[in-house]
């Protein structure tokens, strides 16, 4: 009897480590094994019972993650069908018994709570406090998928606009340099939130283009609730005719039509592009990192400067610039006081 009950408590206590199995990539169970919110949330679970909760009970305050949560036709068909596997994850209201604040699961929840067949919803009920429950939903929801770019730059603004922490802690609690968090908040703040929710996540699209969008603003100073009516055109276009030049019997994502449609209304593709004037170079250094990574280094009268070809490495480069010249010049000062 004793070893009946050990194995099915082992059977419950494995029940949050399936929630990052639901819809994600074959390595969901190694990423839960190694986060840590994911492993106290896991030991909050008061006695890892599964609840059947009336989804009016639970409260979604949290800071938004995700740009599109609304589209949850096909995951509500899902449960309907047969049933809800995967349990979501509540705490206790502090100010109210009757009441839950949801912690993670916002889809399933939102699917139910849509049902004309489903009344309850499945949860785990754990105990745990904000700064937990903030971190738990981090790692859940990075684990299923990873967050777009703009995605992670809106989300950081909004963790420290609602006190989470500053900048170096939402950086490693984003897995992202410090340096990365400072330029998505400055992108965020150029193009506007209410602009980027009307964009959507936007999957493919990095942090150059997202700049770009920026700076053709910041200069044009269009006007956002234009540029929010082109976005909500374009959205609605690309559920309906808009098909990929790659692959026609596949529809685009809507985001990245909407992306597209504002950058080409902010920087139009025929807009006469500024030539700069070619500095005087008295130097040139080649550069070869690998076969196919080059650069080169230019010294002018002006200063240095260095080129790398464009691609991932070089976006990487500019998200850790701002550490790596503290760092380069840290060396210089420590080489020239012992020389």
């Amino acid at each position: 009897m004793g070893a009946h009950m050990s194995d099915n408590k082992k059977k419950r206590l494995s029940m949050l480590d399936n929630l990052a199995n639901a819809g994600s990539a074959p390595t969901a169970n190694s990423m839960m094994a190694a986060s840590r919110p994911l492993r106290a949330a896991r030991n909050a679970v008061d006695g890892h019972k599964v609840w059947d909760l009336d989804p009016d009970q639970i409260i979604d305050t949290r800071v938004a993650d995700r740009l599109d949560h609304t589209d949850v036709a096909d995951l509500r068909e899902s449960i309907e069908a047969t049933g809800q596997s995967v349990p979501i994850l509540v705490r206790r209201h502090p100010g109210d018994d009757a009441k839950y604040l949801l912690v993670y699961g916002r889809r399933r929840l939102e699917a139910i709570r849509s049902s004309a067949t489903v009344e309850k919803v499945r949860a785990l009920i754990a105990t745990l406090d904000d700064d937990a429950a903030t971190e738990a939903q981090i790692s859940e929801n990075m684990a299923r998928r990873d967050l777009t770019y703009i995605e992670k730059a809106l989300f950081a603004q909004e963790l420290i606009q609602s006190g989470y922490g500053k900048q170096i802690r939402v950086a490693e609690v984003l897995t992202v340099p410090k340096s990365a968090i400072s330029m998505g908040i400055a992108i965020v703040d150029s193009i506007g939130a209410d602009l980027i929710r009307a964009i959507g996540p936007a999957e493919g699209i990095g942090r150059p283009r997202w700049d770009a969008l920026a700076r053709g603003l910041d200069t044009t100073m269009l006007d956002r609730d234009a540029l929010i009516d082109v976005a909500d055109r374009a959205r609605a276009a690309a559920g309906l005719d808009v098909f990929s030049t790659t692959n026609t019997d596949e529809l685009r994502d809507p985001s990245v039509v909407a992306f597209e449609a504002v950058i080409d209304t902010v920087t139009p593709q025929n807009a006469p592009k500024p030539v700069a004037k070619p500095k005087p170079v008295t130097r040139i250094t080649p550069l070869k990192f690998a076969d196919d990574l080059t650069g080169k280094v230019s010294r002018t009268k002006s200063g240095l400067r260095m080129e790398v070809a464009d691609g991932p490495f070089a976006d990487w480069l500019e998200d850790q610039a701002v550490d790596l010249m503290q760092e380069l010049h840290q060396r210089w000062e420590h080489r020239t006081k012992t020389t």
